[in-house]
């Protein structure tokens, strides 16, 4: 039995454009025996594209090399290990920036990097061997989008990474890796972990999915805010994964924010669907994880099972989609539907039509208040979309007609913004390749290639797990109802999951579970959430976390760099459902 200490692995970034301070702050803070940064999302995918077009030589998170150059001789001088997907649409060009900075400082770390996400060469082979790359969410064939796709990167696992480790690399630099193979990788490497170590390597993606996002596990973005009493930006989280999978979530002494049960319970229900959760290399069943405060700032995770990994591997594909302007209209005091509606009608007769447009959104946002204290108190906005394929419809001319309203519209006109130009758009398109077409590779410091076999099994299966309820301590008294916010009972998580949005949300207390099962059913969600009416709403219980998961699906249409909605990926979506009134039991609300 393996019985190596826990590694250390500490986080660094949870997008890019993060803190540029963490890097340092992480290595200097205290021990650690792995930097790991996560600087991807399927955004920063069209970004990286939009940049090589300009320059083929870029297409990577340029940022990382400013935030490393403070710590690289330090983490070589102690031995701290490198790992990030920073190297985006171009891990090569990454490593050759790190070695250039580090002949510069004149350092001399072994480099590796790892390539094979990038399908887009395959795209016409797989759909011609009866694969029709399905939109996960529509059910589409890629073939009825309408579109040619510009990037298709497959989410690939840990093992690249416990190769390049295993060959000594200082620095491992990733592309489309899963976010959570930034721990499972140096967690298999440090504890020499085989493939069919499903609970081990479980217990790691739960703890990578964990610290993947940064201070989102450490206070940040979290709903009850009175038990944030150090609201010092927070220390980013450190997971110490111990060699069965099992982990304590922490972060560096003097540094702000909690880690609680409760901020790595918001940040285990981010961003996620079914409790089942899919990974290259293992399946981990999040309904299974056990949560404890073993001391102050320390979380223990254990329990999580997992089962082998799926037969094929996600892909996510982005599109050009366009151009896109907003305008967005003030409209104070009286009588706001009819300006807005005189508002709309005036400016589309002046454009000739809201039909020409390839599509058109208009939400009137109401924040006003009668007899308002202050002129702002007294506002709505009249926000307007158009959408096109030509850019000239959608530029100069659609904002420039906006403007000409100002004389001749509803009294008090004034806009928010002036005119402004069309800006391009991407969608955004999940879906399931087999794994026979992903072939990941890396490059080891040496310059010898090496293929990564993939770590699909079919002939073990020890799944599904019923995970139970929590065990009553006395009888729960869930009667005297009184109507209340849901969030005075309750903390929510949201995110966005391509063109779907997900929120988990829990009791403050795991034994008030019940009430919250029973309580919030997809009926009630729909009318709490009147946006959700119309659309398919999923429900998923994770009863040892106390908690339920709700994923929305369209509701943030084709993903966040083509929504119309002004909070295109969903923060605040939670926060919003916590607001609502209903009915819940006085001694819930009383106890907040």
């Amino acid at each position: 039995m393996n019985t190596k200490r826990p590694v250390l692995i500490g986080n660094s970034s949870g997008f890019w454009g993060d803190r540029a301070e963490a890097a340092f702050e992480m290595v200097e803070g205290g021990p650690i025996d792995v930097l790991t940064g996560d600087y991807l999302a399927e955004l920063t995918m069209l970004i990286l594209w939009k940049a090589r077009q300009k320059n083929p030589e870029e297409g990577y998170a340029r940022s990382v090399l400013g935030q490393l150059e403070r710590v690289l001789g330090t983490c070589l001088d102690r031995g701290i290990r490198i790992v990030n997907n920073a190297g985006g649409l171009n891990p090569s060009g990454l490593a050759a920036q790190f070695g250039e900075l580090s002949e510069r400082l004149g350092l001399h770390p072994k480099i590796a990097w790892i390539a094979g996400d990038d399908l887009l060469p395959q795209i016409d082979d797989i759909i011609a061997a009866g694969h029709p790359l399905s939109n996960l969410d529509t059910g589409r064939s890629l073939a009825d989008s309408g579109h040619t796709p510009v990037t298709a990167n497959a989410y690939l696992g840990a093992w690249g990474i416990v190769e390049a480790l295993d060959a000594g690399a200082d620095i491992v630099v990733c592309p489309r890796v899963t976010d959570a193979s930034l721990v499972v990788g140096p967690a298999a490497w440090w504890h020499g972990w085989e493939r069919t170590d499903f609970d081990e390597l479980a217990g790691a993606v739960v703890a990578g999915h964990v610290i993947e996002c940064g201070p989102q596990a450490t206070g940040g973005n979290y709903s009850f805010i009175d038990e944030i009493v150090d609201r010092r930006y927070p220390g980013f989280p450190i997971a110490e994964v111990a060699s069965d999978g099992s982990s304590v979530i922490t972060k560096h002494p003097d540094t702000g924010g909690l880690v609680s049960i409760g901020t790595v319970t918001s940040q285990l229900v981010y961003e996620i669907a079914d409790p089942a959760y899919a990974n290259p290399d293992v399946v981990a069943h999040f309904d299974t994880v056990a949560l404890r405060q073993v001391g102050e700032d320390r979380v223990g995770i254990s329990g999580t099972r997992g089962t082998p990994p799926p037969a094929t591997t996600k892909v996510a594909i982005n599109f050009a989609g366009g151009y896109r302007n907003t305008m967005t209209l003030v409209l104070t005091g009286l009588d706001i539907e009819q300006k807005a509606e005189w508002a709309v009608d005036e400016l589309f007769g002046i454009l000739g039509g809201a039909d020409q447009f390839d599509d058109c959104n208009v939400r009137l946002l109401r924040f006003d208040s009668p007899d308002a204290s202050t002129n702002e108190e007294a506002t709505a906005h009249l926000r307007i979309t158009v959408k096109d394929s030509d850019p000239a419809k959608v530029g100069r001319r659609f904002s420039n007609a906006t403007i000409e309203l100002a004389c001749g519209g509803y009294a008090g006109f004034h806009t928010t913004t002036p005119p402004s130009g069309e800006s391009a758009y991407g969608i955004y398109w999940p879906t399931l390749v087999p794994n026979e077409f992903v072939h990941q590779v890396v490059t080891l410091p040496d310059g010898e290639v090496r293929r990564i076999e993939n770590s699909h099994r079919t002939d073990v299966n020890d799944g599904p797990f019923v995970a139970p309820l929590p065990a009553a301590s006395g009888e729960r008294d869930f009667t005297d109802p009184v109507f209340a916010p849901l969030g005075r009972a309750c903390a929510a998580r949201s995110g966005d999951k391509g063109g779907n949005a997900n929120v988990g949300i829990w009791t403050r207390d795991a034994l008030d579970y019940p009430w919250l099962r029973s309580h919030l059913t997809i009926d009630r969600f729909r009318e709490l959430v009147p946006e959700a009416a119309a659309l398919e709403v999923r429900r998923f219980e994770l009863p040892n976390l106390g908690a339920l998961n709700f994923v929305v699906v369209g509701l943030l249409g084709e993903g966040v760099a083509s929504s119309t909605r002004p909070d295109a990926q969903a923060k605040g979506f939670g926060e919003y459902l916590r607001s609502r009134m209903t009915e819940i039991p006085r001694r819930m609300v009383e106890r907040s």
